[in-house]
């Protein structure tokens, strides 16, 4: 079984990128961010056409998330629970394929020190609340997707260069161990140790060609899936395309 996870960056802006690589990676699972739509303008219809179905949690302009899976889905929560007032799409919660997944697109909290890093602070409590319960229910999860944050030195190229940015800040970092210590498995660090494996690349200074990049996008299983993990990688090609996402996809194979 395969399943990935990637910020699109809008995907009807992307759309011909996407079914590129549903053609080729052929994922049996594939978690979205930054959909960037209504649920209504979601290009269902193409997506459908190579034998997904879809959940969407949309929103105009900004965030939006969605899950395609080429088994049926049920969707569980389409929030993350914590927040009534909270309205910005950035999390559903499904399951198919046997497993429950969880699509996230955690608030990326610039500048510091402002309203913005504070709800991003508090989104990230409130899924550390959310996952202790996924946890306590025994139930296989995955939580994938743009988590917004750079845990470790080794997940940036240039770690003096984001020493200002929210995803590098102790709290946000402190708040992703704290998630991690319940007993999740990054899938990527347990099957690849390696420096230099970035998600993401800014559009500026070449970045991308020079791999000035960070890691901010995560597959986290829990216990029962970390058990059934093959490999994980993450698939930079789609970076390389003319006007790409800032994104690549990342994905993991489950015995």
């Amino acid at each position: 079984m395969k399943i990935a996870a990637w910020n699109v960056n809008s995907i009807r802006a992307r759309l011909d990128h996407l079914l590129a690589w549903l053609k080729q990676a052929a994922p049996d699972v594939v978690l979205l961010q930054e959909i960037k739509c209504m649920d209504e303008q979601f290009p269902g219809l193409e997506i459908g056409g190579l034998g997904y179905n879809a959940a969407v949690v949309g929103q105009k302009a900004y965030n939006g998330v969605a899950v395609l899976s080429k088994q049926p889905i049920n969707v569980s929560l389409t929030a993350l629970p914590g927040d009534e007032e909270d309205k910005q799409a950035r999390y559903l919660e499904v399951a198919t394929g046997g497993l429950r997944l969880a699509s996230v697109y955690l608030p990326n909290g610039n500048p510091p020190g402002t309203d913005k890093f504070a709800y991003k602070l508090e989104w990230m409590e409130r899924l550390y609340r959310h996952t202790k319960a996924l946890l306590e229910s025994g139930e296989p999860f995955i939580l994938g997707g743009d988590f917004n944050v750079i845990p470790e030195n080794i997940d940036v190229y240039d770690p003096k260069a984001f020493k200002d940015d929210a995803l590098f800040q102790a709290e946000a970092r402190a708040g992703f161990r704290k998630i991690m210590h319940l007993g999740l498995t990054d899938a990527l660090r347990a099957t690849d140790g390696e420096a230099g494996r970035y998600t993401w690349w800014s559009y500026r200074d070449g970045a991308r060609q020079g791999n000035h990049g960070a890691r901010i996008d995560f597959l986290l299983l829990s216990p029962q899936v970390a058990d059934r993990l093959k490999t994980c990688a993450i698939d930079g090609a789609p970076r390389d395309r003319e006007t790409p996402s800032d994104h690549a996809p990342v994905w993991c194979e489950l015995f």
